[in-house]
């Protein structure tokens, strides 16, 4: 699933693409994306004319600002926008005809995608996004708001940063390079940690998100942004996908457990703690 950074190239990628231009219809093909409002038709018919005034992102969603709405979108495991014409292959599941003769198409594979259309100004009132915690960043996003939430739980550290009411916008990757980098064993207890440890995970998680924002997101399987371009961050990753290999920094073995549910690398000489 596309993290914060990937999401966040995205953004950057279709405010060039697509920034100013006007929805003059659009096409679905798979109505089951559109969550809000419930009828395909009246989600036509309200982006008709709308034009895409800017491209906001909190967490993973994407949000296009239009002249009256917002239309709030996830990528969820395999979605992508481009630039498309003509004839959409069978997994392109929305078309929004622009002004300009060009169109925007939404592909998903998996076809797991969401979007939903607001009145302006309401999108963060209500859910999807109502239900989201700060992303790392946010001004919000501080040592004691971290302490402040390790210290009300029982889980471990990995299972409270994947959680998005808690801190928006991290996934797998960035949770366990930004673990690594912390020196913090993410099956460790939050509530356990110090405040130095805690810091530690609050600065290498914001650095680790802004080095992958710079390389323009990492490409593990399918991500590519708007321009049909993939992400470099994965040339600087210290241990996800690195089961087996020798880590970087120490040169112990790489392990791999299951954390939160998750698949986990870890090394087990640099994350003892």
């Amino acid at each position: 699933m596309p993290e914060l950074p990937e999401v966040e190239t995205v953004r950057k990628t279709l405010v060039q693409l697509v920034q100013d231009r006007q929805i003059v219809d659009s096409e679905v093909s798979w109505p089951r994306m559109i969550k809000k409002p419930d009828d395909v038709e009246a989600f036509r018919f309200l982006l008709a004319g709308q034009t895409i005034r800017n491209i906001s992102r909190k967490g993973k969603f994407l949000i296009f600002n239009l002249d009256d709405y917002a239309l709030v979108s996830h990528l969820r495991m395999e979605g992508k926008y481009s630039i498309g014409g003509g004839e959409a292959d069978k997994h392109t599941h929305v078309r929004f005809f622009l002004d300009d003769h060009r169109e925007l198409h939404y592909r998903d594979v998996r076809k797991f995608g969401t979007m939903h259309l607001f009145p302006a100004g309401t999108e963060y009132d209500v859910a999807p996004l109502a239900k989201l915690g700060p992303e790392p960043m946010e001004g919000s996003f501080t040592p004691e708001y971290l302490q402040r939430i390790f210290a009300k739980t029982t889980r471990n550290v990995k299972a409270v940063l994947l959680d998005q009411a808690a801190v928006a916008g991290l996934g797998n990757i960035y949770v366990d390079e930004a673990l690594f980098r912390a020196g913090i064993f993410p099956g460790i207890a939050a509530a356990s940690l110090d405040r130095r440890a805690v810091a530690r995970v609050h600065r290498e998680t914001i650095e680790t998100l802004g080095a992958a924002i710079e390389a323009g997101g990492t490409s593990i399987r399918s991500y590519l942004n708007g321009n049909g371009e993939m992400g470099y961050f994965q040339q600087q990753l210290y241990v996800y996908g690195s089961k087996g290999h020798p880590c970087k920094r120490c040169g112990s073995e790489i392990e791999r457990a299951v954390v939160a549910g998750r698949g986990t690398h870890y090394c087990p000489s640099c994350q003892c703690s």
